[in-house]
């Protein structure tokens, strides 16, 4: 494949703003992987990064830094060290490489690298401490991308890096699902996406929400009880189909403050609920009740512990559905609409994705 020396791409401007400009094609360094980008989607800490929210310091100088952390292409290039890929597979994105030296990525907790945003120490996140995928050539080091089977398009490959997210929060808890009560609070893309995966695991699910229209769409995944939040007590609508004893887990999704307090009166005795949602505010809730009730709290940040290869496997055998997730479609050049979009939830979106580059190859290209 003959590489150009330069890219479009999205880059971060003053805060609430992008622009597409023209970068160089990233070089390839030996344990890198050269991506050509053909989808992109964006998430809530899109919207954080595009107002500068994120960034602790106020962030990058505007004009430089290319967010995306979700997304698939086609390898482009490989560096010398490189072997597990060839020019010409197609891959999605995990967004974490921790440092390989720290502590807790020797744990394989590498989501929680001790040496987070120091990339003179190995780490990268993409889209978020370094380049991400907002653009026509995406770096990668090798262990970050996962190759795809024919029969998964990009569209769905993108969604899978939200999945990667719902496998690590099963991960923590640590127990079996089969047979299970799972309650998931939030029917955005994880909540929707951990209904799913939880039936396919072996749990009966309910979930909890405010929009009927996505709630619609859960139960069409497979959840046995949908809940509108605001038509009726979610924490007594989950105890009563568990004849009162409450939930074995309750997945918290929406990032809603006062979701925190009914995950943990949704839970049974001894239940577990994991916090998978990011918040915008701190959030005050009764851990007393959950002391009392020796109720345990997990938490997570975005895939980790080799979810994403787990969520491939998932979706090459059929086993999961995306396709009324992915609600729109935007060229890079249209991203600040796409962002809106997003933003605003316009024309209900859950997945916007951003069209980098067309696959001629895809099974169902458009």
């Amino acid at each position: 494949m003959s590489l150009p020396k330069t890219m479009q791409a999205a880059v971060l401007g003053e805060p609430g703003t992008l622009a597409v400009t023209t970068l160089p094609v990233p070089r390839v360094g030996p344990e890198d992987v050269l991506v050509q980008v053909r989808r992109a989607s964006l998430c809530g800490t899109d919207l954080k990064i595009r107002s500068r929210h994120f960034f602790k310091d106020g962030g990058p100088p505007a004009g430089e830094f290319v967010p995306g952390h979700e997304y698939a292409g086609v390898v482009a290039a490989v560096g010398s060290a490189v072997d597990e890929l060839r020019v010409g597979d197609r891959v999605v994105t995990e967004a974490h490489r921790g440092c390989t030296r720290c502590a807790n990525c020797l744990a394989g907790a590498y989501t929680d690298c001790l040496n987070y945003g120091l990339r003179h120490t190995g780490h990268r996140a993409q889209g978020m401490t370094v380049n991400g995928g907002f653009a026509q050539y995406a770096l990668n080091h090798v262990a970050t991308l996962h190759r795809l089977p024919d029969t998964v398009d990009f569209d769905e490959a993108v969604v899978l890096s939200t999945v990667g997210t719902v496998m690590h929060a099963f991960d923590v808890l640590d127990t079996l699902l089969v047979g299970s009560t799972v309650a998931v609070v939030g029917p955005g893309p994880i909540g929707l996406l951990a209904a799913q995966v939880a039936r396919e695991l072996g749990a009966t699910v309910a979930l909890v929400g405010t929009r009927e229209a996505r709630l619609a769409i859960g139960k069409s995944f497979g959840a046995d009880l949908v809940v509108n939040s605001r038509e009726q007590d979610a924490v007594a609508a989950v105890r009563e189909a568990t004849d009162g004893i409450g939930a074995d887990i309750v997945l918290e999704c929406s990032g809603a403050p006062s979701a925190v307090d009914d995950a943990l009166r949704m839970a049974k005795r001894s239940g577990k609920v994991v916090l998978v949602g990011f918040f915008e505010q701190p959030v005050q809730a009764d851990l007393n009740h959950a002391v009392m009730n020796g109720i345990s709290i997990q938490t997570v940040r975005g895939e980790g512990t080799g979810s994403l290869a787990r969520a491939v496997a998932l979706a090459a055998r059929g086993r999961l559905r995306t396709a009324e997730l992915v609600t729109h479609h935007f060229a890079l050049s249209d991203v600040s609409e796409a962002f809106d979009t997003y933003a605003e939830r316009r024309g209900n979106a859950i997945k916007v994705m951003l069209d980098i580059s067309e696959d001629p190859e895809s099974i169902r290209a458009r």
